[in-house]
């Protein structure tokens, strides 16, 4: 699966993907690495992405600077990603993800840096941006 987001608008959109090869250009990547989507279908031709995480097969999220593959066990305090500390200087082994993208991702993260030719329905296209949830704090900010 993929999940594509794109910031300007606040959308994203979740797709899946059965073949194999469609998928091969992004193994051996890493995170906050830049992607062209042109294997993606004609659809996509153009567009550019930013890998910006993921999941693998049993769960365990993608961490930023661990440069493996597979899983690492780290030991986590507060203030890093992926962990929330119950008290104060509390510290656990937790089971990871390297940043660099395998076969066994099953949920892979994308941002689109660079718009292609053609709008993607529901994504890109502008009738599917989100209103803005909140006004302005202050008057003069109208």
């Amino acid at each position: 699966k993929l999940n594509i987001s794109y910031p300007p608008n606040g959308t994203q959109k979740c797709i899946d993907i059965e073949n194999e090869i469609a998928m091969r250009p992004y193994y051996d990547k890493r995170i906050s690495q830049e992607v062209t989507g042109d294997n993606l279908g004609d659809e996509w031709k153009g567009y550019v992405f930013r890998i910006t995480g993921g999941n693998d097969k049993q769960g365990f999220s993608m961490k930023q600077g661990i440069l493996v593959n597979k899983r690492v066990r780290l030991l986590m305090k507060d203030g890093m990603s992926c962990f929330r500390a119950r008290r104060t200087g509390h510290r656990k082994r937790k089971s990871v993800r390297g940043c660099i993208v395998a076969s066994d991702i099953s949920v892979l993260s994308l941002a689109i840096v660079k718009k292609g030719e053609q709008e993607i329905d529901g994504l890109t296209n502008p009738e599917a941006a989100r209103p803005r949830r909140l006004g302005p704090k202050r008057a003069n900010n109208i």
